[in-house]
């Protein structure tokens, strides 16, 4: 029998979804399965951009010449401390029994983004239908309207872009202020705080 599943951002919501569906089968290592549906949750973030020595080892080292870091393709990787739940939602989002995956991220662009890019790196195939839920609450009626109404996951193709252009942003402006500041003032600040942290 083909199956359902619907994963959220968080554990607690993903209760709230399974309550809403009546999903009442057994609870497994991070999620909920019945005959007919699977429920399943991110932390938070399971998936982050590379830091730039995972492109260049010579990286991990801070200097002023190798500023500004601009990558010209992106790297992501999954987080350390959530490898496991990340694992079981990979295999879920790869069963062969499910066929239809509903999104339910919370309704805006970082839910948007916690999604797309667990997607991407879990490699869900295209032919699997992705439908993106969004919703107000986490009441019973409104849960089952944004199921009932979700619309394609391609839909949110902008929003998603706008989340990765953000993301981008923050990392890149984090990267490069950070190393320059403290390579230009961290010996400054410790004399001054008379530290050995800075």
């Amino acid at each position: 029998m083909l199956k359902n599943l619907y994963i959220a951002e968080k554990p607690s919501v993903a209760a709230e979804f399974a309550k809403a569906l009546k999903v009442n089968g057994k609870k497994q290592d991070g999620y909920i399965e019945s005959e007919d549906s699977i429920v399943t949750w991110c932390v938070g973030h399971l998936v982050t951009m590379s830091y730039p020595e995972v492109y260049d080892a010579a990286l991990k080292r801070w200097s002023m010449e190798t500023l500004p870091f601009l990558p010209k393709q992106y790297r992501y990787e999954v987080i350390s401390n959530v490898k496991k739940q990340f694992g079981i939602v990979k295999g879920l989002l790869t069963r062969k029994d499910v066929d239809t995956i509903y999104v339910c991220t919370d309704s805006g662009r970082e839910g948007e983004y916690i999604y797309r890019l667990v997607d991407q790196e879990a490699k869900v195939p295209d032919t699997k239908v992705k439908k993106r839920v969004w919703i107000d609450s986490q009441t019973e009626e409104e849960i089952l309207r944004g199921i009932r109404e979700a619309k394609p996951l391609s839909a949110y193709d902008s929003l998603s872009d706008a989340a990765y252009l953000r993301a981008k942003e923050d990392y890149l402006m984090g990267i490069n202020f950070s190393r320059a500041l403290t390579l230009k003032y961290g010996n400054e600040v410790k004399r001054f705080l008379n530290s050995e942290k800075q």
